[in-house]
C-alpha cells in the first residue's frame, strides 16, 4: 500500500472506481501459457470472457495472486487441465460484475476475494474470471484489493493448519518451519492469535527481521550447523506442534524435539514430504474455499489485524518476470500481479 494511505482510503478509492464503471467486454487480456515451460511460457493473449452459468459469478480482477503453486501449473508438474491456452493463477480480489441465475448471496459491484485452484473456466492471471459463488467472499474491509489477493490461498491455507490440524491452544509451544513465505508470514500471525509461543524458521538477517516484525517470539536458522542446539535451547521441554511449510533434512532433524504425542502438519506440495516417528501425529492438508471457511478467515483477519506482506508488485504484462522472481526464492510474504489501476 502507498505510503500515508490507510486501507479505508484504499477502500474507498476502490469504490470509486467500480462505481465509474462499465460494461464487460467480449474479450479480456490474460497471462496464459500456450505449452508447458520456463516462465518466458507465460505471454499476454487476448481471450474471451466466460459468461457465468447459473451457479456462478463474473469477477472484473483487480490483482491476483502469485504462488509456488502457479509455476508448478506453467511447468505441467501439477496440472490436470491440459487445454491450451492455460491460464494460471489460483486467487484474486476484486468486484462482481456479473452473477448467474442462482446465485443469491452476491451481487453486481461487491468488492470480493476469491480462490479455485485449477478452475476449468480459467484461472486469475486476467482480467475477468469465472468461478463459482461458493468459492467467492465479501473481501474484508481492512485489506486492500491487492492485500486480499494475496491472502486467500495462504490465509486459507494458514488458518486452517494452526485451527483445523493443529488445533493450537493457548501456551503451546508452535514451531513455523518456513515462517518468511506467503503461508507462513500468515499463519505466524494466527498463531499468536491463538495465543501460541511461536518459533520460527528463516534464512538470512532480513527474513528474521521480518519474521519477528511479524510476531514470532524467537526465530532460528534451520540451515545453521547447530540448527538442532539452538530449537533444543529455545524449547528445552520440546515442541508441541509444527507446521512444516518446507521440507528436507533441517525440518526432519528438528521434528526429533518434538514432544510425545506432539502434532505435526504440512500442506500438500511440500516436497519432500515429513517423516513422522511413531510418537507423534502427521497430517497433509489441502487450504479449501467455501462459505464456512472464508467466514472464519474474515474473522481471523479482523481479530489479528492482519498484516499481508507483499514483497513485489507485477502488470498483467509482467507475469513472466513475476514467475522468475518466484523462482530465485527467498520472496518474503507474497508476490501478486496487479491487473487494474
Amino acid at each position: 500500500m502507498p505510503k500515508g494511505r490507510s486501507a479505508g482510503g484504499a477502500v474507498a478509492a476502490e469504490e470509486k472506481k467500480r462505481k465509474r464503471g462499465g460494461q464487460v467486454q467480449a474479450s479480456m487480456r490474460a497471462a496464459a501459457i500456450d505449452r508447458f515451460g520456463p516462465p518466458e511460457a507465460l505471454t499476454l493473449h487476448t481471450l474471451p470472457v466466460q459468461k457465468p452459468g447459473p451457479g456462478e459469478v463474473l469477477i472484473a480482477l483487480h490483482s491476483a495472486g502469485v504462488g509456488s503453486w502457479d509455476a508448478r501449473i506453467r511447468d505441467g508438474s501439477w496440472a490436470t487441465h491440459k487445454k491450451f491456452p492455460l491460464v494460471p493463477g489460483a486467487d484474486g480480489a476484486g468486484f462482481i460484475a456479473e452473477t448467474g441465475a442462482r446465485v443469491r448471496d452476491l451481487k453486481e459491484g461487491d468488492r470480493v476475494w476469491a480462490m479455485h485452484y485449477e478452475n476449468p473456466r480459467g484461472g486469475f492471471y486476467a482480467e475477468y474470471v469465472t468461478v463459482d459463488a461458493a468459492d467467492v467472499a465479501l473481501a474484508p474491509k481492512q485489506l486492500s484489493l491487492p492485500e486480499a489477493a494475496a491472502a486467500v490461498v495462504t490465509g486459507l491455507t494458514a488458518l486452517q493448519g494452526i485451527d483445523g490440524i493443529l488445533h493450537v491452544e493457548n501456551g503451546e509451544t508452535l514451531l513455523i518451519f518456513g515462517a518468511s513465505g506467503g503461508v507462513g508470514s500468515l499463519a505466524v500471525q494466527f498463531a499468536k492469535l491463538r495465543g501460541a509461543r511461536v518459533i520460527a524458521t528463516a534464512t538470512g538477517r532480513d527474513a528474521a527481521r521480518f519474521v519477528r516484525g511479524l510476531g514470532a517470539d524467537e526465530v532460528f536458522d534451520a540451515r545453521s550447523d547447530d540448527a538442532v542446539e539452538q530449537l533444543s535451547a529455545l524449547a528445552p521441554a520440546g515442541i508441541d506442534a509444527v507446521l512444516a511449510l518446507a521440507g528436507g533434512a533441517g525440518l526432519e532433524r528438528c521434528l526429533g524435539l518434538v514432544r510425545p504425542g506432539g502434532r505435526i502438519a504440512y500442506p500438500n506440495g511440500v516436497e519432500p514430504e515429513p517423516v513422522a516417528s511413531r510418537v507423534t501425529t502427521l497430517k497433509s492438508y489441502n487450504g479449501e474455499a467455501g462459505p464456512a471457511q472464508f467466514e472464519g478467515l474474515g474473522f481471523a483477519v479482523e481479530e489479528s489485524r492482519l498484516k499481508v506482506p507483499i514483497a513485489a508488485t507485477f502488470s498483467l504484462e509482467q507475469a513472466a518476470k513475476a514467475h522468475e522472481r518466484l523462482e530465485q526464492g527467498h520472496v518474503l510474504g507474497r508476490l501478486v500481479l496487479q491487473i487494474r489501476p
